[in-house]
Order: structure tokens, then sequence, then C-alpha cells
């Protein structure tokens, strides 16, 4: 679908629930957002799975608006600085949500790896619930100020995030966020995600290969947190 934006609009992948699982309308929302690949076959997966839970889901594609590499550039540049485009991209695709008259109005966050900086950022920033994935901490912990409840998930054995779980657990602690932080001591980065065949070989190599029992439980953990804070 096309998501309306300040500038025009932008890519966007909707999952609705079935009625035979989910119930009848509304359902509360979840705006997933993709890691550094992009809104890939994954991230499009993983918004399917929140709808197949009760959730109204819309993945936005942060790298609508030109080459990947230009893209990726100044995406990362936007989670540093805590501002820009993309953070308003997430708005936009919010308010579709919270607009539609099959959604509750009540909308969460999730994100993957580089997603997963943008769902902590974006805790403070009008969405009721944030689900982030192995994601970088802001460099600036007030950006956690007025947070909404977190439920975060990291991998034990993830080189670049070493000590970030036990980190964000004492900076939502000290705010008085309600949150679930876990660390599951034998996954590494990554460990939720699913990629084809030779882009999997490149991250096990990298010790970023898919954990089946962390990222299940992880699921269960989000799923239930969500269902806490969003119904």
């Amino acid at each position: 679908m096309e998501i309306p934006v300040s500038d025009g609009t932008i890519r966007g992948h909707l999952a609705t629930p079935r009625r035979e699982v989910a119930g009848e309308p509304p359902w509360p929302g979840v705006v997933v957002v993709h890691d550094v690949v992009g809104l890939s076959r994954d991230a499009r997966n993983i918004t399917d799975r929140f709808a197949a839970a009760g959730f109204l889901a819309l993945a936005p594609d942060l790298y609508s608006r030109g080459g990947f590499v230009r893209c990726v550039r100044s995406v990362f540049r936007e989670l540093t600085a805590g501002r820009g485009r993309a953070f308003d991209d997430l708005g936009a695709a919010r308010s579709v949500l919270a607009a539609r008259p099959d959604c509750t109005g009540r909308v969460g966050v999730a994100g993957f790896c580089m997603g997963g900086g943008f769902a902590l950022v974006a805790a403070s920033r009008g969405f009721a619930a944030s689900a982030p994935y192995y994601g970088p901490l802001p460099a600036d912990l007030s950006a956690l100020d007025g947070a909404c409840p977190v439920v975060a998930s990291y991998g034990g054995k993830d080189r670049w995030l070493k000590g970030a779980a036990a980190k964000l657990d004492a900076a939502l602690s000290a705010r008085g966020v309600p949150h679930d932080v876990v660390e599951y001591p034998t996954a590494g980065h990554s460990f939720a995600n699913q990629f084809p065949g030779p882009v999997d070989v490149l991250l096990k190599i990298a010790g970023m290969s898919y954990d089946r029992d962390a990222s299940e439980d992880a699921w269960r953990r989000v799923l239930a947190f969500f269902a806490e804070h969003l119904r």
C-alpha cells in the first residue's frame, strides 16, 4: 500500500487479521520497522505474523525515496540524531493505522536491528507499546523519558550490543517504565530474522544467524506484552 507522508507517499506492507481467528474488528495496530536490509520478504513475514496474532500491522519502507546505499546512510543518520524524515514516516504509519475504522486507535511499534533502534526512540513518541529486537540504544538515554511500555529482546552473543540489555533495563527501571527486557545467552544478533540461503550463510559466518528457540520465546513475550498494553 501507499502511505501518505509530508513529501508525497512511501511504500508499505499492510497485513490484516483474519476475522475467523482474531474476531471482528476493530483491532489494535502495530507498526513494524524493518532492519538494515529493508522491506524484505522476512520483514513482510514478520508483519504477517503480527496480523495472524490479531494485530493490524503495517511495515513502512524507509528506503522508498532512492537507492539503497543513499537511503541506508540517511536513515542511519536520522536514527543517530533521533529526528528526521524516517521518524516522520513512522509517525505517518501510526496515524494511518489509528485512523482506520478497523483499528482501535491503540498502536504499538516493533523493530529489528536498525528498526529496533527506531522502536526504542519512538517509544516516547505516541506509541502505546514498543518491542525492540536487538536495537541499539540511543546515545542520550533521555530519549527514553516518557517512554511507553517496552518489551525488548537481545542476544548474549551479540558482539555489537554487549551490555545493552542490562543498560536498557536499568534506564527503564530508573524512569518507572513498565518493561520486560531479556537477553538470550546462546543467541547472537538478528536471532529472530530469517533470510534466504546465501544471505543466511554470510550472517552465520558473522555470528548473526536465526535462533529458533530464542526467536519463538521472544515472540511469545512480545505478543503477550502487546496483548496486555494494546488491547
